[in-house]
């Protein structure tokens, strides 16, 4: 097998693949919003982004404006929406390259106005994420107030977040929609409504379409997934074997001396650890693909380094690739079952991965 670097590589035709699968899930008049906020979950914000604009999507949302002025220094000329809230100082440059930004408060209206320049937003509107937005009719007719008394804030769309889409009781999702329905109607007809996240387009359409709906995690092909969808994971992650050792019965490996052998044991140690991102938590629960089997991880990890039990595993050698991270023939490790090990969610982990991991783009 050809010797790996830490390297993780992700596939552009999964990416394609899961915009086209979604879009089959929704009406056909509604567009597809593809969040690509932090490095498109740890993607590659521009690779990912002309994916998804080639495959069927045609708005980008973004959580800070420095991530959409990257996008637009790359020739990305989509529309693009700021999730979270902008500063004044951050209105006239989003103005400026076409960025429409949110917004959800009179005084946050009154801050953007102030930079002197029209600027696109979009209201927030909170029916129970707790995060930002209005929450009333009065809180959302204080922003309209404040919107037509300057000409510089014009709002062209409206939305909200559900927290729970994904959740087995669907109750409090459509108390949020309900809340969502009749707070829009205060704002004027013909500009852009979306609440529907990837767990509501699989479980709440077509009532939750209205004009717009955001691709999260499953564009990056992780549930949840609808009967008859089929998302297709788009990140691999390798790394290679440097050194291989016998232990006997009773010898210890890595710190703490946590993982004793009951036996005469081969080991192998990986050239990736918790400073690459891969969660130390995951110590002595994981496990690594090689060559198509799978090898649990013993003992800590460490920041530069694993070690890996790979006794009975035929022809294991230095230089092999390990996958820590997708499919090694017919054999799969899911982010899913990475987080679970590591006691955190999927997203957390592909989005660890450090600068040091190298990353290349397949398929493009």
């Amino acid at each position: 097998m050809e010797a790996a670097e830490n390297t993780r590589i992700i596939d552009l035709s999964a990416i394609r693949q899961n915009v086209r699968a979604m879009r089959a899930q929704v009406p056909g008049e509604t567009r597809l919003l593809a969040v690509v906020k932090a490095d498109a979950y740890g993607h590659g914000a521009v690779q990912v982004a002309k994916a998804a604009l080639s495959a069927g999507a045609s708005w980008l949302a973004v959580a800070r404006v420095e991530e959409g002025a990257e996008l637009r220094a790359a020739g990305i000329t989509a529309p693009i929406l700021v999730l979270g809230l902008s500063s004044a100082a951050e209105a006239a440059p989003a103005a400026e390259m076409g960025i429409t930004l949110t917004v959800c408060t009179p005084d946050h209206i009154r801050q953007l106005a102030s930079a002197g320049r029209p600027v696109s937003c979009h209201v927030k509107l909170d029916t129970g994420m707790g995060r930002i937005g209005a929450r009333t009719a009065e809180e959302v007719r204080a922003v309209l107030s404040a919107a037509s008394q300057t000409a510089n804030v014009r709002i062209t769309g409206v939305f909200t977040h559900f927290a729970d889409a994904d959740g087995e009781d669907p109750a409090f999702t459509r108390l949020q929609l309900a809340r969502f329905q009749a707070l829009s109607r205060l704002l004027p007809e013909g500009i852009i409504r979306h609440c529907a996240n990837s767990a509501a387009i699989h479980r709440l359409m077509p009532e939750a379409a209205f004009d717009m709906v955001r691709m999260g995690i499953s564009l990056y092909g992780y549930p949840p997934v609808p009967p008859g969808c089929t998302l297709r994971p788009a990140m691999r992650w390798i790394a290679p074997i440097t050194y291989i050792k016998e232990v006997s019965s009773g010898d210890t490996v890595s710190y703490g001396r946590t993982w004793t052998a009951p036996g005469p044991r081969r080991i192998a140690t990986v050239a990736c650890g918790y400073g690459d991102g891969y969660h130390r938590r995951a110590s002595g629960r994981a496990q690594v693909l090689i060559h198509g089997q799978c090898a649990p991880v013993v003992g800590r990890i460490c920041m530069d380094q694993m070690m890996v039990d790979v006794t009975g595993l035929a022809d294991v050698q230095p230089g092999d690739t390990v996958t820590l991270l997708g499919a090694d023939g017919d054999a799969f490790l899911s982010a899913e079952e990475l987080a679970a090990w590591a006691d955190t969610i999927s997203y957390e982990v592909l989005l660890a991965g450090t600068g040091r991991v190298r990353r290349i783009w397949v398929n493009a």
